[in-house]
């Protein structure tokens, strides 16, 4: 982190100091990662319980906030006042994250970069990366999440991207903002930050989008070719032939979001193929892992809408090649009043697309079951009682998808079944 002198943090919030420091060259929300120098932000009342442990382990200083969301933004602020770095925002009701690590990889040969780690993207991980700039720093990679109308903005506020994306607009956060167009327009508060932003041709938009904006659009035609990772891409009316170190087609678009985020940085187009062996996605988004007699778990559980799982769902199919397909869904969080139809329709889609088994996981997945006729399934209320019912079903050669909102914690099931191949 760009060292921050200690009067930086003053009025804050309760300030402890250790008698030898002068600036905090670190910041941490969790005392097991504090390493010497750090600023330990204990967040909420149990935040306070944890700051002996994080003097324990180095800390210079600790700050109990009077308002813990203030104080970090303020204090990832200060950190970004100080950075000559490019700054970029991610945001989209999908695809976020895997946009983020495409680029992270793509830029990393050309310029000194911070990416968010994993989905680090909210009021607590967008300023956590920003206090990792430094001061060699030359591109900042940000994903911006947000739950209702004012929260993207406020992230902005602090963050003050340069150059920011929105990769789609679709069914997530239904149920607090209530229609397609109201998410559109929370996730247009970034356009209100930036000087350039790579947008869809996404008609939700468009009422949104400043004049005076620098705008690159992108379609899912731009995607010429696509397939086992070796793909044409058309960015910026350049044709681009890349391998990239994925193969789901759905993160093909993803890709092409981020190699027009990487034109618009100004990096060399004909020197993409440098980084593009080298993406390395955040756990849970995607990741295919190992299992017995050739089996595969894609493991996709950090979120989930109909759009992703559908997705998703496509690509086991692909994967799979005839082998035997298991499906361990969670139910789709916050899709508002058509939440029982969504539902109903990917139950659907397992059972017209040759589905062997279905463990629905949680309580609106028993939406899944409505439409899964003929599909052997089984409801389970939990992560745990999933992975046990896995392990009861689970055949040498299958190919598994686990996927579900955070809120069902699939990754706990994940783990368990990870184990599987890696014993």
């Amino acid at each position: 982190m760009i060292p921050l002198p200690l009067e930086e943090l003053e009025g804050l919030g309760e300030l402890r100091v250790q008698p030898w420091a002068g600036e905090v060259t670190g910041m941490q929300i969790d005392s097991r990662r504090i390493e010497e120098g750090d600023l330990f932000v204990a967040v909420g009342e149990a935040g306070r319980d944890f700051v002996s442990h994080a003097f324990a382990h180095g800390a210079a200083a600790a700050l109990v906030p009077d308002d813990p969301h203030a104080a970090l933004a303020a204090i990832g602020g200060a950190v970004r006042g100080r950075s000559n770095a490019r700054v970029v925002g991610i945001t989209g009701s999908y695809g976020k994250t895997t946009t983020k690590d495409v680029l992270a990889a793509l830029c990393a040969p050309h310029a000194r970069t911070v990416a968010a780690e994993s989905s680090y993207n909210n009021e607590l991980g967008v300023p956590l990366t920003l206090c990792r700039l430094e001061p060699d720093t030359e591109v900042c990679v940000l994903e911006l999440s947000m739950r209702g109308p004012g929260q993207i903005a406020a992230l902005c506020a602090f963050a003050r991207p340069h150059v920011g994306a929105i990769t789609n607009i679709g069914p997530v956060h239904l149920e607090l903002l209530g229609s397609l167009e109201a998410i559109a327009a929370a996730k247009a508060e970034l356009l209100g930050f930036v000087e350039e932003a790579v947008l869809p041709e996404e008609p939700l938009l468009e009422p949104f989008v400043p004049a005076e904006l620098a705008v690159r659009r992108f379609r899912a035609q731009d995607v010429l070719a696509f397939e086992d990772g070796r793909g044409r891409f058309l960015v910026g009316g350049e044709e681009l032939e890349l391998e990239l170190n994925l193969t789901q087609r759905h993160n093909a678009v993803n890709a092409l979001v981020a190699l027009n985020l990487y034109a618009a940085l100004g990096l060399p187009l004909e020197r993409a193929h440098e980084g593009a062996r080298a993406i390395a996605f955040s756990r849970w988004h995607g990741e295919e892992l190992d299992l017995p007699g050739d089996g595969v778990l894609i493991a996709d559980c950090w979120n989930a809408n109909p759009v992703s799982l559908r997705a998703a769902l496509e690509h086991q199919e692909r994967v799979a090649g005839g082998r035997r397909r298991v499906a361990v869904l969670g139910g789709m969080a916050e899709l508002g009043p058509r939440a029982a139809e969504w539902h109903r329709e990917i139950g659907e889609l397992v059972a017209s697309s040759g589905i062997a088994e279905l463990v629905a996981v949680g309580e609106l997945a028993r939406g899944y079951l409505d439409g899964a006729a003929g599909v052997p399934s089984r409801w389970v209320a939990t992560a745990a009682e999933a992975a046990a019912a896995l392990a009861e079903l689970l055949r040498p050669g299958d190919v598994v998808l686990v996927k579900g909102s955070r809120s069902v914690g699939l990754e706990a099931a994940a783990e368990k079944i990870a184990a599987v191949g890696a014993g």
